[in-house]
């Protein structure tokens, strides 16, 4: 029995990491048109990538509360402001890390978009575990 619940659980879970890559592709798609159109308006990129990033956080929440995490969202309207207000804590963390990564860039005179695809991987990969383990729990 045990053989077969262990494998169940890992495609479920992968199952879910899969949903998560397609909301964060969806909110990235938010984040990068807003990116590159704000930067073709002449806003300097690490306020371009900022604005970018928080319009994709929005994006994000709707994606993942309504597609991703859907077991674990809390019904209770205190619980789930609480996961809210959790959700944005990661993703301000996210846009730290993704600000830093863009200026430092920028700074070194790297091309912005090649240090914003940095910055998405970092902030994919730290996101992805906070709110697996801290805000969808």
């Amino acid at each position: 029995m045990t053989g077969m619940i262990l494998p169940m659980i890992d495609r479920l879970r992968r199952a879910m990491l899969l949903r998560y890559l397609l909301a964060s592709v969806g909110a990235l798609a938010v984040d990068m048109g807003s990116f590159l159109a704000l930067m073709a308006l002449g806003m300097a990129p690490v306020v371009a990538s900022a604005v970018g990033y928080s319009l994709g956080i929005v994006a994000h929440w709707l994606l993942s509360s309504r597609a991703v995490f859907t077991d674990t969202v809390a019904s209770e309207r205190g619980a789930r402001n609480r996961q809210k207000a959790l959700f944005v804590g990661s993703a301000l963390l996210g846009l730290a890390l993704t600000t830093l990564i863009v200026g430092a860039g920028t700074a070194l005179g790297l091309d912005s978009r090649l240090s914003k695809i940095v910055a998405v991987g970092a902030s994919f990969t730290a996101t992805w575990l906070l709110r697996k383990r801290i805000v969808f729990q």
